[in-house]
């Protein structure tokens, strides 16, 4: 019967998991009557009118650096038909609120897909929220201002807290309430958990909700049935509606309801069939939740606990000295399943490890549940009792000023967020496989022995793709990222200087497991200061200062197995090396003129044997093409769409997108 069952379960989660896959790889279709819809055919933005509703209050965005101040702030509107995102710079004032009816006037244009598997776009991003438009508002009317009681209180209870104890003790409180996806954290304070692997702490989930479950059951033991039901069931609509129907919140509060149904019959529950429940249904009702990472995390580390948190305690008992064994034991279980479970989870969405994640939540359990409880307890006097609120303020803030002076030491510490870069989706699996395999109690002897070979097969493929040399060609607008890679170093060159440019550097960086660019060389003639965000980036920056070009012939850049050199005077091209390989950089017409001048009719014949490949940083014309295909290297990028055809070894990035090759 057992067997049955499981293989029950198995099929149901089979399809379940087959139909949210199916519907997350569809790429998203536009309904009748959707704005998008008015794009097709259009190259460029169109001006439009659109009315509807603000989903949730403006979100203060930057030009790409956190450094920098903010540029303005994007929001969903919901219109009759489909959805739209927001652009304002600057913000509007007085600030729009979430529920109020809008009409706004400007320009609507598609969202700009991700150039590269390892950059966020704003295309994949709006999906997720089924939006397919952006609109660049120029003209905003408030058409109507309608009560939002549950948006008011979230902003009050997050603002009074903030004002009260200050933006980052006053946030840490506020995200323990409402969450991190909803209280206005600051970026720095978000960072510095993520860096010392304490991010769920400050993301609304099951452990919120089982410190507030904790406290409020316990009042109802001696209560009837259906007041004790009502009293749990109260305190899940009330944790749904301060934190939002987020995928962790929503699995959470799914999760606790069925287990307080079962005992209340008189059963058993069996955690890990809750769980599955709980996934399902939601799967069934969101399937594009299968490609959130909130969700896939939340379920992820959920089953470690239910799963492989008890063998690892009674094995850490066993190892453990006695007198320290039995709170040690439990403390650590906890952490470390949920760490090594998420582990895959980590290297594909993020390309970071928290090396101190476990040492980290040692230190800061004991901190977490008061400073839970005591924020919503804290947040409930606030919204019904503020001056009495104001006596819970002061040791709270300082338990909050404790847990973040925990956060940064360890964030501090030498390579706190380790980045071995992110790993291809199949060597993933086989790492998963093989933690899996080592972890699940139960599993046949043979394949917990098998479990060690595909750990050490993925670590070992992905090492050998890190030190592969390879040139990679990032494409987004006007701006162009050249990064070279040589055995696990790696170069910069950067058409632009841009804070927006710096950031995507920095997402490629972490993404194919960079700590630091050995050097950037930034071609942009008049960039801006450099010191900060790219003097993060890279150990040496070299930019122009009075719109001359960075690099002159006679100085080189170099650094072990990569290499800059300039082509000519007043000219940005480069010469690039890479390894053995040497490729030649004309970031425009003018550098290409240059080039073409200075090597004549025999000289241009000569390097095409001098370089391995050439990148073309402008559109060529129909001459320049002709004169390309019969004197430049065979190799030959270009950045950019470009009319076909092309020669069969010419490749263009389109108007956004990359080129890669491998140089090993």
């Amino acid at each position: 019967m057992d067997r049955l069952k499981g293989l029950v379960w198995g099929v149901l989660l089979g399809l379940v998991l087959l139909r949210a896959l199916l519907v997350c790889l569809q790429p998203l279709t536009p309904a009748p009557g959707d704005p998008a819809l008015r794009l097709e055919g259009e190259r460029g933005p169109l001006p439009v009118r659109l009315e509807g509703r603000l989903l949730a209050d403006p979100r203060s965005w930057t030009s790409g650096s956190a450094s920098q101040s903010a540029a303005g702030c994007s929001a969903l509107l919901q219109l009759p038909v489909g959805r739209s995102e927001l652009q304002f710079s600057p913000c509007p004032q007085p600030p729009l609120r979430q529920g109020w009816r809008l009409a706004a006037e400007g320009q609507l244009r598609r969202p700009r897909p991700a150039a590269h598997p390892l950059l966020a776009g704003p295309a994949e991003r709006l999906a997720r929220h089924q939006a397919a438009s952006q609109l660049q508002v120029e003209r905003v009317e408030v058409l109507a201002r309608p009560s939002t009681p549950v948006a008011d209180l979230r902003r009050h209870i997050a603002s009074t807290l903030m004002e009260r104890a200050g933006p980052e003790r006053g946030g840490v409180l506020a995200a323990l309430v409402l969450g991190a996806a909803v209280a206005p954290l600051p970026a720095e304070v978000r960072e510095l958990f993520r860096a010392a692997g304490l991010s769920h702490a400050l993301a609304a989930s099951g452990f919120h909700l089982s410190v507030l479950l904790g406290a409020v059951l316990p009042l109802a033991r001696r209560l009837p049935p259906l007041p004790r039901l009502l009293l749990a069931f109260g305190a899940m609509g009330l944790f749904v509606l301060m934190a939002g129907p987020q995928p962790s919140v929503l699995r959470a509060v799914l999760m606790a309801g069925i287990a307080v149904l079962v005992l209340e019959c008189g059963r058993q529950g069996r955690p890990l069939a809750i769980l599955l429940a709980s996934a399902l249904l939601l799967l069934l009702i969101w399937p594009r939740w299968l490609a959130e990472v909130g969700f896939q995390l939340s379920v992820t580390a959920t089953a470690a606990l239910v799963v492989a948190s008890g063998p690892l305690e009674r094995a850490l008992r066993l190892r453990l000295p006695a007198w320290c064994g039995g709170w040690l034991a439990p403390a650590t279980a906890v952490p470390l399943a949920a760490c090594l479970w998420t582990l895959p989870l980590q290297l594909l969405h993020f390309g970071t490890v928290p090396l101190y994640a476990i040492p980290a939540n040692l230190l800061a359990a004991p901190l977490l549940t008061p400073l839970t409880l005591g924020a919503m307890v804290l947040a409930l006097l606030t919204a019904l009792l503020p001056p009495l609120a104001t006596v819970l303020v002061p040791p709270l803030a300082a338990l909050a000023g404790l847990l973040l002076l925990l956060v940064r030491g360890v964030a501090g510490l030498p390579m706190a967020q380790w980045q071995p870069g992110r790993p291809t989706p199949l060597l993933v699996l086989l790492l998963a496989a093989g933690l899996l395999g080592w972890q699940w109690p139960g599993l046949a002897r043979r394949w917990r022995r098998l479990a060690p070979a595909l750990v050490a097969l993925a670590c070992g493929l992905h090492l050998a793709l890190l030190k592969a040399d390879q040139l990679l060609l990032v494409h987004q607008g006007h701006r162009d990222l050249l990064l070279a890679r040589h055995r696990g170093r790696a170069a910069l060159v950067a058409l632009q200087g841009d804070g927006f440019s710096c950031h995507q550097a920095g997402q490629l960086a972490r993404g194919l497991g960079v700590a630091r660019f050995d050097w950037a060389l930034l071609l942009d003639p008049l960039p801006p200061d450099p010191s900060g965000c790219w003097q993060q980036r890279a150990g040496l920056v070299l930019a122009s200062a009075d719109g001359s070009p960075p690099l002159l012939p006679g100085r080189r850049l170099q650094s072990p197995g990569l290499g800059a050199e300039a082509i000519a005077m007043a000219s940005r091209g480069l010469w690039l090396q890479v390894g053995r390989r040497r490729w030649l950089l004309l970031p425009d017409r003018q550098d290409f003129w240059a080039w073409r001048d200075q090597q004549g009719a025999a000289g241009a014949a000569g390097a095409r044997g001098a370089a391995d490949g050439l990148w073309l940083g402008f559109r060529p014309g129909t001459r320049e093409r002709s004169w390309l295909a019969a004197s430049a290297p065979d190799q030959v990028w270009i950045s950019g769409e470009v009319p076909s055809p092309l020669p069969s070894s010419w490749r263009a990035s389109g108007p956004s997108g990359s080129l890669q090759q491998s140089l090993s």
